[in-house]
């Protein structure tokens, strides 16, 4: 392919012979056609059993739209980076290779982009499958993802859990390239995305369900050490520091249960710790939590200025504490985040 496109589809791919095929076609069924898709093959030919380069070198002898790469396995980060140098087109889109896309995607989220050039990346609302299996946790998740329906809301759930999923994302070149992906000892698709934010950058998400997320038990997220629960905690706490954080060593923490106190632990390698714990359990209030006295929302007005931490699990619950803040006149980002 000769002609500059405009969308460059970054493929890594590891062993992923049973699912590629379908992949490399919903990507062929795009009505945006303008695209190349850089396929990095992270080692694949490793297994003798996996098919993975012989599906995309399949795709490409028919398809001169589909570049491949075989390179040794490094794992997902060093993929990832050597994929986006070969990238040549104006926006970068992910895609994974056990997934599938809505034919309709690419266009969307190009016509976003075309349309506001503030804003720097664009995800879209995700449909997990196969159904069958998938536990209300999971469910929970799809429909979170599914709430957030603006650069607004994608900054105000920053805290919360990535609010784009991965390979949903379609990021200006340049921006992608200028931060690029690292390995800090936790995700780096939500490490990238607070980077982002925290530069500055406008991320943005068409709301519409226009990918396949495919949940199976083998995926990082449940086998990988950056991806544990702890990670994620130390992640946001890190953040925090560089934002709501930067200038006092104390904040307010609303919410005491498995989440709170994660985030307070990760907080404190920081050098930041509660000056008060806010509960509603009425047998909390007027003790101490290493050191904290426990207070009711009620005396929060006597404390502006002090920010705010909301660390909740719960959408409800969450959402619950959101708007008594605000109604108490306190903005977000500005005054409180909610973290979960």
């Amino acid at each position: 392919m000769s002609e500059r496109p405009l969308v460059s589809i970054l493929l890594p791919v590891y062993r992923a012979g049973a699912t590629l095929s379908a992949c490399l076609q919903s990507i062929r069924r795009q009505t945006w056609e303008h695209l190349e898709c850089v396929l990095v093959d992270d080692g694949s030919d490793d297994a003798s059993d996996d098919a993975s380069l012989d599906v995309a070198f399949s795709f490409a002898d028919r398809d001169s739209r589909f570049r491949v790469v075989a390179a040794p396995h490094r794992g997902l980060v060093e993929t990832l980076n050597d994929g986006l140098s070969l990238c040549r087109g104006t926006y970068v889109a992910r895609m994974d290779a056990d997934d599938l896309m809505h034919r309709e995607r690419l266009r969307l989220q190009v016509e976003r982009l075309a349309q506001d050039p503030a804003v720097a990346g664009v995800g879209c609302h995700v449909r997990l499958f196969p159904r069958a299996g998938l536990g209300e946790g999971l469910r929970a998740y799809e429909r979170w993802l599914c709430s957030i329906d603006s650069a607004a809301s994608v900054r105000a759930d920053a805290f919360v859990e990535c609010p784009l999923a991965h390979p949903t994302w379609m990021i200006r070149r340049e921006v992608l390239t200028e931060h690029g992906y690292r390995d800090a000892g936790w995700p780096e698709d939500y490490d990238l995305l607070l980077r982002l934010l925290h530069a500055g950058h406008v991320l943005d998400v068409v709301p519409r369900r226009l990918h396949s997320w495919r949940e199976r038990p083998d995926r990082l997220t449940y086998t990988h050490d950056a991806y544990r629960i702890e990670r994620f905690a130390r992640l946001k706490a890190a953040f925090l520091r560089s934002s709501l954080l930067a200038e006092r060593e104390t904040y307010v923490l609303w919410g005491y249960g498995h989440t709170g106190r994660a985030i307070r632990r990760a907080l404190l390698e920081h050098g930041r710790r509660p000056s008060h714990i806010v509960e509603l359990h009425p047998g909390r209030l007027g003790q101490r939590i290493h050191g904290a006295p426990v207070i009711s929302p009620d005396e929060l007005a006597d404390l502006r200025g002090e920010p705010i931490v909301a660390s909740v699990a719960g959408e409800g619950p969450r959402g619950q504490i959101r708007s008594a803040l605000l109604r108490m006149g306190f903005a977000e980002l500005r005054d409180f985040v909610c973290a979960a």
